[in-house]
C-alpha cells in the first residue's frame, strides 16, 4: 500500500511538472484617428472680412463614426449674409475633406441656398479649413482657422 501511494504521488508530480501556467497580459493603446477631437463646438478668431471672405465660422460636431463627424454649422458672408445649415467630413489622417449645405439671409435678401467645400487640416485644437462655394449674393473663399470652444 505504502508503494502504490507513493507511486501516486510520483505519477502526479511528474504530471504536473510537465504543465506550466504561463501568465500573459496584453495591454492596447486605445486606437485614434483624431475623430473624437473634432466632437464640440470650433469657432473662428475674428477677422477683418473682403468682398469676398466670410467670418464668424462656428461648426458644433454633434455626431462621429470611425472616419466622420457631421454637426451644424453657421457664417456670416459679404453682405451681411448669415448662413446655416449642417457640414460633415471625412477624416483621413489630419486632413478632413469636408462640405457645408444649408441657406444664407440677410436684411435684403430672402433664404437662398448655399454651398461650401473644402480639405481642411486637422491640428491640436485648431482646424485650419480653406473654404470655396457659391451663395446667393456670388462666390466666396478664404481660409479660416476654427478654435476648439
Amino acid at each position: 500500500m505504502k508503494h502504490c501511494f507513493f507511486a501516486i504521488i510520483l505519477v502526479v508530480a511528474v504530471a504536473a511538472s510537465g504543465c506550466s501556467y504561463e501568465s500573459k497580459t496584453t495591454t492596447t493603446a486605445p486606437s485614434s484617428t483624431g475623430l473624437a477631437s473634432l466632437i464640440g463646438t470650433w469657432t473662428s478668431a475674428a477677422a477683418i472680412p473682403t468682398a469676398t471672405t466670410c467670418t464668424d465660422f462656428k461648426w458644433s460636431a454633434t455626431e462621429q463614426t470611425g472616419t466622420s463627424a457631421t454637426g451644424s454649422f453657421s457664417a456670416t458672408c459679404p453682405g451681411n449674409l448669415k448662413l446655416q445649415g449642417t457640414a460633415s467630413g471625412a477624416l483621413s489622417g489630419t486632413v478632413i475633406t469636408w462640405s457645408a449645405n444649408g441657406s444664407g439671409q440677410s436684411a435684403v435678401i430672402p433664404a437662398c441656398a448655399i454651398a461650401l467645400t473644402g480639405t481642411a487640416e486637422l491640428g491640436l485644437n485648431s482646424i485650419r479649413v480653406p473654404y470655396s462655394g457659391s451663395t446667393c449674393l456670388g462666390p466666396v473663399s478664404g481660409v479660416e482657422v476654427l478654435n476648439r470652444r
